[in-house]
């Protein structure tokens, strides 16, 4: 009883799983009963079982083993029953040749369809790959990261108090600072690229845009000695990650003081498109090199791979601004011009201040 029940129990559940090669082989034997019984117009039947098989592999690709069994069989059938009409002279013997055609048309949909999953197998193995790489590269990110901030702030703490303690400290104790220094910088760019592919990498809320972008632009203007202007500036409110934002902002301002000199202008600006906001930060500086503008955002790329420690640094910046943008559903680009570089930062969520708006803002 139990043997009986279990039995049927796999039948039902083999029948659940393979209902589509059920129904084709109820469909097949009523074509095979209609060619006995119609030897006149055989041909019908006989295609309709051919073309259904080949369909039906088309979307389940059977393995080998099912295949040229199944392959056979009809063959066999189909021949069988065609050969036994052309004995009896119900039906043209040329009709035999239509066997192999159907047969070969068939094995060429196996050979195409087994290239296609092969060729998706290997994808997917890529894609796994890649994915796991990822996973074990911003986990290698995080944790290096972290474990070299505390000898970092372990030697920093110890060269200040060395400084206080022996008042005319040498050059080489600020020089030392100023490399620790680099290094927090680029150890909180590694923190941030690791945590860039996580649900909370940004958090969404209003701003106004206007005097956000002002009081970046005032902080910068005192860091270098530049020929800083602010541009025009258009009034609004953008959905954004306020930090977020104001990281992406200083490491392209940041770019833009790294490759311009003490009299070449920079200048951020700002403009409404399609509901969508473009800030922009052009510099007077040398350009991107054509070559470079390619992969200039990547991780660890960097547009000239023979510059100076000054200028180089190790190519995070951009690349967080590319991860900012992208997380805030946006893009950056860059493009040069008859002088210098211009990065556009385009960001969605932006509601434009309308007229009364503004005059309502001047009249106050």
């Amino acid at each position: 009883m139990r043997r009986s029940k279990r039995f049927a129990m796999r039948a039902t559940d083999l029948l659940r799983r393979r209902w589509p090669e059920a129904a084709w082989a109820a469909f097949a034997i009523a074509n095979f009963v209609a060619m006995a019984a119609w030897p006149g117009w055989e041909t019908i039947p006989f295609h309709f079982v051919w073309i259904s098989l080949t369909l039906l592999y088309g979307f389940r690709v059977w393995r080998p083993a099912g295949t040229y069994p199944t392959l056979l069989a009809v063959i066999a059938v189909t021949g069988g029953l065609i050969l036994s009409d052309a004995f009896s002279g119900d039906q043209l013997w040329g009709e035999l040749f239509e066997v192999p055609l159907m047969s070969a048309m068939f094995l060429a949909m196996v050979w195409h369809a087994r290239r296609r999953q092969d060729a998706l197998a290997i994808v997917e193995r890529q894609a796994t790959q890649r994915a796991s790489l990822l996973q074990r590269q911003e986990r290698f990110l995080h944790d290096a990261s972290h474990e070299l901030r505390t000898p970092v702030t372990i030697a920093r703490g110890h060269l200040e108090v060395h400084r206080r303690t022996n008042g005319n400290a040498a050059h080489e104790i600020d020089v030392a600072l100023d490399e620790l220094q680099r290094i927090e910088l680029i150890l909180d760019r590694l923190l941030l690229l690791a945590k860039a592919d996580q649900p909370d990498f940004v958090v969404f809320e209003a701003i106004d845009l206007e005097p956000y972008l002002e009081d970046v632009f005032m902080r910068w203007s005192e860091v270098a000695p530049r020929a800083w202007n602010l541009g025009t500036l258009v009034a609004g409110t953008l959905i954004v990650d306020p930090e977020g934002l104001r990281a992406a902002l200083d490491a392209l301002l940041e770019n833009a003081v790294k490759y311009t000199e003490g009299g070449d202008a920079i200048e951020l600006r700002s403009r409404a498109s399609a509901g969508n906001v473009v800030i922009e930060i052009a510099d007077g500086g040398e350009g991107v090199p054509r070559e470079a503008l390619a992969q200039i955002f990547e991780r660890f790329a960097r547009a000239d791979a023979a510059r100076t420690r000054a200028k180089g640094g190790v190519g995070l910046g951009l690349a967080i601004v590319d991860a900012i943008a992208k997380a805030h559903g946006g893009r950056c680009t860059v493009k040069n011009s008859q002088s210098g570089a211009t990065f556009a930062l385009r960001l969605p969520r932006f509601e434009q201040a309308s007229v009364s708006t503004l005059q309502l803002l001047k009249n106050s």
